[in-house]
């Protein structure tokens, strides 16, 4: 396999570094470390350039802190300019990367990531009538980086990449020159990187009918179980032996009628689902909102914006009487607020009567029909069907509490038609039309 070479030199060009720093503050640019930045956006790169290439420039400075979903891990957020820095050394380096990769590798990928990965997992689940669901234990954390960095050098030869891709690497002394920091983009995409051969491995496996790769979570398919099974055996002497890594848990083959967890959703052949543990989150989500919207700690924008967030990792699967369930169950503000259009949302939110307060006429809406109290001016009314075209319609009369009801139809009355009664000039006085007094009756039942 051919090196690739001739990689610094579009590191450090302006155009790329100007694009480093928009990647870099895409969806951060309130941040104060960032606003400063821009406010001087010239001076600062002309600085990180100078930095870079004097070779003055500090990796591995990070804010460290911890996050607790889906589940509990250390973070450590990189210093702006760095970010920007590894966004420029990524954009040249990253089609290299891209060369060496699997299809079914889906993390870290332009035109991949989460959903593709499903809809790949999906269409494998209903071809194979078994799975073997494998992952790395702490994989973050147990990556050789002597390993790592050897893979590197075999696919790049620019010696200026080699050196700072070797620092980046080594500024995060894990114990006994393991582990990457989770946090980072060069990271990301090294961590992915050293999969590659983990993916060319598992494809290579007898009876394998379908695999998909998320980061360090992967799956296999097959219709028969003793296929798995060796192959299981086979990847994990790879997995230790090969890359310095351990799994999870055992090989375990299991039957893809039962369904299967992937990416925090429940894929069976025929339908997929929210996974159990992304059902307890999102519950858990949606009370933190009512109670922050109780209490007025935020605002309606706010509300909107994060349950439009959670309703989007859902909407891709069949989710929605659980939502509907969860939200009726907490009595949230977000009810009939689902993502789509904010501003009409806000409106209608707006336009919410306060509870228990009555029904007012609002300005420019139609008229609205009360409804009246019941009593013996509503009770049902009997309705002889009309005449034949040309006579009178049939004698209509209310029936009271405790009243008989007596009728007379008109002469000439015919059979009873379904036709609706209509007002007549013949109306007996004092009585309600018939077709009035019908309406009310309905509306009294509604």
């Amino acid at each position: 396999m051919k090196r690739a070479g001739g990689l610094w030199a579009g590191v450090l060009t302006r155009d790329n570094l100007l694009r480093a720093f928009h990647q870099a503050a895409r969806g951060k640019r309130g941040k104060r470390e960032v606003r400063r930045f821009e406010e001087d956006l010239d001076r600062q790169l002309d600085q990180l350039r100078a930095e870079v290439v004097a070779g003055s420039f500090e990796v591995g400075r990070c804010h460290v802190f911890k996050v607790f979903e889906p589940k509990e891990r250390l973070i450590h957020a990189a210093r702006f300019v760095e970010r920007v820095f590894h966004h420029a050394l990524m954009n040249v380096c990253e089609p290299v990367f891209e060369r060496q990769a699997v299809f079914h590798s889906y993390a870290c990928r332009v035109g991949k990531g989460r959903l593709k990965a499903m809809g790949a997992a999906e269409r494998a689940a209903r071809a194979g009538g078994w799975f073997l669901k494998l992952d790395i234990r702490r994989y973050f954390e147990s990556i050789p980086q002597d390993r790592l960095f050897g893979q590197v050098q075999r696919m790049i030869k620019d010696p200026m990449v080699l050196n700072w891709f070797g620092r980046i690497i080594a500024s995060h002394a894990g114990p006994g020159g393991q582990g990457l920091p989770i946090g980072s983009l060069t990271s990301q995409h090294l961590a992915n990187f050293y999969l590659n051969g983990l993916d060319r491995h598992c494809q290579a496996q007898a009876g394998v009918s379908g695999y998909v790769r998320y980061m360090d979570d992967f799956v296999l398919w097959s219709q028969e179980k003793v296929a798995l099974v060796a192959a299981g055996r086979s990847i994990q002497a790879f997995v230790e032996g090969g890359l310095g890594l351990r799994l999870k848990h055992p090989p375990s083959p299991q039957r893809t009628a039962l369904g299967m967890d992937f990416l925090g959703y429940r894929i069976y052949r025929t339908h997929t689902t929210l996974a159990r543990r992304s059902k307890v989150r999102y519950r858990r989500k949606v009370r933190r909102l009512v109670a922050w919207e109780a209490a007025g700690a935020i605002s309606a924008g706010g509300l909107q914006a994060r349950y439009t967030a959670l309703t989007a990792f859902c909407q891709p699967v069949c989710s929605w009487r659980f939502r509907r369930g969860v939200l009726a169950e907490f009595r949230s503000a977000a009810i009939g607020y689902e993502s789509g259009e904010p501003g009409r949302q806000l409106e209608q939110r707006g336009q919410q009567r306060p509870l228990g307060e009555p029904e007012q006429q609002q300005p420019g809406q139609p008229e609205q029909q009360h409804r009246l109290p019941p009593g013996p001016q509503l009770s049902p009314v009997a309705l002889i069907g009309t005449s034949q075209r040309g006579t009178e319609p049939a004698a209509v009369r209310t029936v009271g509490a405790g009243q008989r009801q007596t009728t007379a139809p008109s002469r000439g009355a015919g059979r009873v038609s379904g036709r609706r009664p209509t007002r007549t000039p013949h109306a007996t006085p004092g009585a309600a039309p018939a077709a009035a007094v019908a309406r009310s009756w309905s509306e009294h039942l509604i």
